[in-house]
């Protein structure tokens, strides 16, 4: 009996406090369209700390509940009704196991993604990619804000495929996919097998070959890239 039962894991603040705001979504007390309070006002009425609010928002903007327009605030999506069976903790509660089930998934999409953005990738498309990288240059000795930007350059690929069920793809394991980088850049940083630094230099192998359009090498950087992360992973579990 005692292998029956699985542990139960205390929630996050943030998983809380996206749960909450996304069941207002649910029960019609947000609509689409509709302008959510600021970080700080959040912060306030859920009475937790900003930093809480911040990565409430990024997972549902992550999981497409939510859009956050420069200088305008974050409004609530269009969205469909079947998203709102899939779990904000889910990626949470996945074991080590789970975590590499899921890697297999990124890089079957993820390698084919890299070589199709290549091929039709637009200068918009590679502003994005930039704008993401510049935020993994600059996020360097914060682990939160790399995180977030290493899952925009991510999207930034699959967004220049023009291919709306990637796209969509993508965005349904995009909560799980945060949780698995934090997962694995945490196990990279901590085996020094890698640094932070390296991880934006494989990035940036990446965006070059996309950028030059040439679609054998930004496939063949991508493998590398999830390659590397998947062995750390294996490791890992092995230990």
């Amino acid at each position: 009996m005692d292998n029956v039962y699985k542990q139960i894991k205390p929630k996050k603040i943030y998983e809380e406090v996206a749960e909450a705001i996304l069941h207002m979504i649910q029960t019609g007390q947000l609509k689409p369209g509709d302008k959510l309070d600021s970080v700080q006002q959040l912060a306030e009425n859920f009475q937790v700390g900003r930093a809480a609010i911040r990565e409430a928002l990024t997972a549902l903007r992550a999981m497409g509940f939510i859009e956050m327009k420069q200088g305008e605030g974050t409004y609530v999506r269009e969205f469909d009704p079947a998203m709102l069976s899939f779990p904000i903790s889910a990626a949470v509660l996945m074991n080590k196991e789970d975590v590499a089930h899921l890697l297999e998934v990124r890089k079957l999409l993820e390698v084919g993604a890299a070589g199709v953005a290549a091929r039709k990738r637009t200068e918009e498309d590679l502003r994005a990619m930039q704008s993401a990288l510049t935020q993994m240059r600059e996020a360097i000795g914060n682990e939160e804000l790399g995180e977030q930007a290493d899952f925009l350059f991510h999207m930034a690929i699959a967004a220049a495929t023009k291919n709306p069920l990637l796209v969509s793809l993508m965005n349904n394991v995009s909560g799980m996919m945060m949780e698995t980088m934090r997962e694995t850049r945490r196990i990279w940083l901590f085996a020094k097998q890698a640094t932070t630094e390296q991880l934006l230099e494989d990035h940036i192998a990446i965006f070059e070959a996309i950028r030059e359009q040439n679609i054998e090498l930004a496939q063949e950087r991508m493998k590398d890239h999830l390659g590397h992360v998947e062995k750390v992973l294996s490791d890992y579990i092995r230990s």
